[in-house]
């Protein structure tokens, strides 16, 4: 019953996640249209974003994971724990924006940015209301309100593509043809400015959709308790900020490794719309995570938990390998993803989705120390991740490029995961099924290298594609006949009763 649940949650949060993500997907053949390679536009939304995710972290001090956890403790009071986290995030959040708003020209001048301060302003604002909603949202998954959930993130993400629509393709053609409508707010230069602008609209509708879970709840400040989240928290700040930068550190840094700052961000722009494909597996984990989290929590305190973790760990890597095969099975596809002068960067899509595995991997071993409350650990190997990544960025980029970057990173998640693994047997012992993993890694290996096979064939499209659809077949049906237990998933399980 408790993986049948599990699956329903992954499924009505894998709905935002996904859906979500491939309607953002439909903005990246839009960005590489409207902004050729050879201008660099894309690595700045893509730079720009990288800090963005970091100080989103910073701000929401690991929070998260502590509202679950002190939320689901018996002595503690869930809504007095829910009122102190939004005090806290959105006290930090306020103090944020004060400061980099008021040193904003020096500020966007250490970004590389000196030119563009409103694009640094506009992100300031929008890490600032995100942060502060992550809190909402996690009171949401608290309360089993999955659907509130992703109609949220749903519309919000419809919203800000509705938003890039009008910006970048409905304003230039009435330029173009009725240039008295528009032209009195609209610059047809600021392209990447209106991506920004997009996306800060949106996060400022969308606390309007919190209204209900900020009312009714006593606001008074419970320092011990605040004292005593911050203290869980803050080894997990370090954790995510070690860990944000183990994903966006190389496009960071990446305009910094080049001589020629204007081939770095050209450079940046194709790896990073390139590495859009790989996020089927980034989309895949999120929405596992949001299941799982308070899943765990929730699930401590039963005898058989261990045992749980274990199978969820196993499927979780059946279904990373699915999406790994099928990305990979239909890339003479989903390369329209991205406009044709960024395809020379496709060669990465391999790279980043092993690197995506390796941080799922990751994130199912690392409950472990989050549930003997010994977090300190996830900051020692986020740290260690961070340091090998930084290193092969800077030691290997310059010669190599973004597949160095990609490398760097499955080089991280890779050396992270198996500390976590070993380390994770001694504290808190799970018996994972790591020989029947490796038995489907070893297939997925197999029908990997055919599919190669058959790409260097010379053989037409079509018939690239329906072999491709027999490799995954096979590996659907050996899952099938298995392990996927069909008549336990919730609403397809009728079916087989």
């Amino acid at each position: 019953m408790e993986l049948k649940s599990l699956a329903k949650d992954t499924a009505i949060y894998g709905l935002s996640s996904i859906v979500g993500r491939f309607l953002n997907y439909l903005l990246v053949p839009l960005y590489t249209n409207v902004i050729p390679a050879s201008t660099g536009g894309y690595g700045i939304v893509s730079n720009v974003y990288a800090f963005t995710a970091l100080m989103l972290v910073f701000l929401t001090f690991g929070m998260e994971t502590g509202f679950f956890r002190f939320a689901n403790k018996q002595d503690e009071d869930p809504r007095r724990v829910y009122a102190n986290s939004l005090l806290f995030v959105g006290g930090l959040s306020l103090l944020f924006v004060l400061v980099c708003l008021s040193c904003l020209h020096p500020l966007a001048g250490v970004l590389g940015y000196a030119g563009h301060s409103d694009f640094v302003g506009m992100m300031v604002l929008v890490v600032a209301l995100d942060s502060f909603q992550c809190i909402p949202f996690a009171y949401l998954r608290y309360k089993k309100r999955p659907i509130k959930f992703a109609a949220i993130k749903l519309f919000s993400i419809v919203g800000n593509i509705a938003l890039n629509l009008f910006f970048l393709l409905l304003c230039p053609w009435l330029m173009r043809v009725a240039p008295g409508t528009v032209d009195w707010f609209y610059d047809p230069d600021y392209v990447v400015g209106y991506i920004f602008l997009s996306n800060l609209i949106c996060s400022a509708v969308q606390m309007f959709f919190f209204i209900p879970e900020l009312r009714g709840f006593s606001y008074r400040v419970d320092w011990g308790l605040i004292r005593r989240m911050v203290s869980y928290s803050f080894p997990l700040l370090v954790l995510g900020v070690v860990g944000i930068l183990n994903m966006t550190v190389d496009k960071m840094i990446f305009p910094f490794l080049y001589e020629d700052r204007r081939e770095g961000m050209e450079q940046l722009g194709i790896y990073s719309a390139t590495s859009k494909v790989a996020m089927v597996m980034a989309m895949f984990t999120q929405a596992f995570r949001y299941a799982y989290e308070p899943f765990v929590f929730g699930k401590s305190r039963d005898k058989d938990s261990r045992q749980t973790y274990a199978q969820a760990m196993k499927y979780f890597f059946i279904f990373a390998l699915l999406a790994f095969l099928t990305v990979m099975f239909y890339m003479d596809i989903l390369r329209y993803l991205v406009a044709r002068d960024y395809w020379e960067g496709l060669s990465v899509v391999a790279i980043v989705m092993l690197a995506e595995i390796l941080k799922g991997i990751y994130m199912n071993l690392s409950f472990w120390y989050k549930l003997i409350d010994e977090t300190r650990w996830g900051a020692y190997f986020s740290i260690i991740g961070c340091v090998v990544i930084v290193a092969l960025n800077v030691w290997l980029v310059p010669r190599y490029g973004y597949l160095a970057s990609a490398w760097a990173s499955v080089a991280g998640y890779g050396v992270i995961t198996l500390l976590s693994y070993f380390i994770g047997q001694r504290k808190y012992p799970i018996r994972y099924d790591v020989r029947g993993m490796a038995v489907y890694l070893l297939l997925a290996g197999v029908l990997y290298a055919a599919s190669v096979g058959i790409g260097q064939a010379g053989l037409p499209v079509a018939v690239r594609l329906l072999l491709n659809t027999v490799l995954l077949l096979l590996f659907v049906a050996y899952l099938v006949k298995k392990d996927l237990p069909l008549k336990q998933l919730p609403y397809v399980g009728r079916f087989f009763k």
